[in-house]
């Protein structure tokens, strides 16, 4: 595969914004996690025997005390888990299309088959559902949808104002609520996407759409099945989407009781809140979507709540008991396993089983951090895999997939434990080698690509010989990670314009 010269950082090519999700971490340690389970336990059964000594008064207590400190949390929990995969898709969904190397290229190559685009965008919509898909060029003003070039936007039309917004915006995407020019001006979700090309000029926004009704109708069925007042809020303190509550003040600031913690809430982004409003003391725990920018307002009427309880409280005192324990482990597993899980795909690529990219940035941080209170010779290795495409095009994508992770396992293995092996790009790798001079890192190019040009890969009954071509830069200690990096991609482009199979040393500027 030709190799194009770089101009500009790699890290660059996928900054969009910056606003990749951070890197995923759960609030609570694991030991934490237990000390609180066991602190939770023990104040439910404090209350439980406190109810059965001093009497209705205690166990109302005790009982408001659960809803607080575990009930309403536990519930909001699992509604933000499910609206994480119903609502955070959407965003997930625009991030792929606007890395998504067929899209920018497309555009690159001037735009000339729209059915290609038109296609690409209905096969997004029908696969995942979503009520609308577009993308809008930044070269030719073209407003493409799933059914075809849709129109020209233009700065002169109200209703091409969020084009322009999202072209001067600096976050990576934005959320907002429109009608939908293609759908008969359905009031829609749009998930608005920056696109950049791979010199990390900006070519365009893409996205999908939800419609607002649809989301309405998920809240309300959530809302249903909890028994909880649902909505979301945005940074302002304006409720953006709601169940099928009719009398909801639109600005949180003037609804009673609530009004004076809201700038406190949004400041604190996440946690549990009490206010009384005509009469009813309400119990409200808050989540920050940061997928969504929104905030997840999860309400609770105390007195509603206790209702029932106050019907039953004594005949199911054991059960209650019981029911506790066992919602307390099951939530101590499925925290243990939700965080193990989210950890993994934080920081590992699912192909490959190397860190990607975000894992990355956490260890390059470290790395110079270290290197400041003591600095050492380090080194990176850039890899590509040579003709990777017509291996592909040849063999099938499955193939391709099982050539990668061959040669990830390779070079992995010919790597010392303090160094670290990185998956780049769609054949790229990135190589890290802690206390590694240039002259150190070359011989060890030299090695890996040798083990890689040295043995067979299995493509069916068939085998291939696939080669790498590497590029190798030492840290000078003065430059930003950005133009070490660009340095090794330099070697990169050398090594492959000097005929692949190659190792390209980019020696520091003097």
């Amino acid at each position: 595969m030709p190799r194009r010269k770089p101009t500009t950082s790699p890290s660059r090519r996928t900054t969009t914004a910056d606003a990749r999700p951070p890197p995923v971490t759960l609030p609570l340690r694991l030991f934490d996690r237990r000390r609180l389970l066991l602190l939770v336990s023990l104040l439910l059964s404090a209350g439980f025997f406190a109810t059965t000594l001093f009497g209705y008064f205690v166990s109302k207590q005790a009982i408001r005390d659960a809803i607080i400190g575990q009930d309403l949390p536990l519930t909001s929990s699992n509604i933000y888990s499910e609206i994480q995969k119903d609502l955070v898709r959407p965003v997930l969904i625009s991030s792929t299309m606007a890395h998504d190397t067929f899209l920018r290229d497309w555009v690159l190559g001037g735009e000339k088959d729209v059915s290609l685009m038109t296609r690409y965008l209905r096969e997004v919509k029908e696969r995942y559902g979503a009520f609308s898909s577009f993308f809008v060029s930044e070269r030719s003003a073209a407003y493409y949808t799933g059914d075809g070039l849709l129109k020209r936007v233009s700065p002169d039309e109200p209703r091409d104002a969020w084009y322009y917004r999202v072209r001067d915006m600096q976050a990576a995407y934005e959320i907002n609520v429109d009608p939908d020019l293609a759908n008969a001006d359905a009031l829609t979700i749009f998930i608005n996407y920056r696109v950049f090309d791979f010199a990390d000029n900006y070519i365009g926004a893409t996205g999908i759409g939800l419609t607002v009704d649809a989301v309405r109708r998920l809240i309300a069925e959530y809302q249903q099945r909890y028994q909880r007042t649902i909505y979301f809020v945005d940074a302002q303190g304006r409720v953006v989407v709601f169940g099928n509550q009719t009398d909801r003040t639109p600005d949180l600031h003037n609804a009673p009781g609530l009004g004076q913690l809201v700038d406190r809430i949004l400041r604190e982004k996440s946690g549990s809140y009490q206010y009384s409003a005509d009469g009813d003391n309400h119990i409200l725990n808050v989540n920050y979507l940061p997928e969504l920018k929104w905030y997840l307002f999860v309400e609770q009427n105390e007195a509603l709540a206790l209702v029932g309880i106050r019907r039953t409280l004594f005949i199911n005192l054991a059960i209650s008991l019981a029911v506790t324990l066992v919602v307390l482990f099951l939530t101590h597993l499925a925290l243990l396993r939700y965080q193990r899980r989210m950890e993994d795909l934080a920081t590992t690529d699912k192909l490959t089983g190397l860190l990607n990219r975000q894992a990355f940035t956490l260890f390059i941080d470290r790395l110079m951090a270290d290197y400041r209170r003591q600095p050492r010779p380090t080194s990176v290795l850039l890899a590509d895999v040579d003709n990777f495409k017509d291996i592909n095009d040849r063999h099938g994508h499955l193939v391709g997939d099982h050539v990668l992770q061959d040669i990830a396992q390779r070079l992995q293995g010919g790597l010392r434990e303090s160094d670290i092996a990185v998956r780049w790009g769609g054949e790229e790798f990135l190589l890290v080698l802690r206390g590694c001079d240039l002259a150190e890192a070359e011989h060890i190019a030299e090695k890996l690509r040798q083990v890689v040009a040295e043995q067979s890969f299995a493509a069916g009954n068939q085998t291939l010989t696939v080669t790498v071509s590497i590029g190798v830069a030492e840290y000078d200690g003065r430059e930003l990670i950005e133009q070490w990096i660009n340095r090794a991609d330099g070697g990169l482009y050398a090594a492959k314009n000097g005929g692949r199979n190659r190792v390209g040393v980019v020696p520091a500027p003097a």
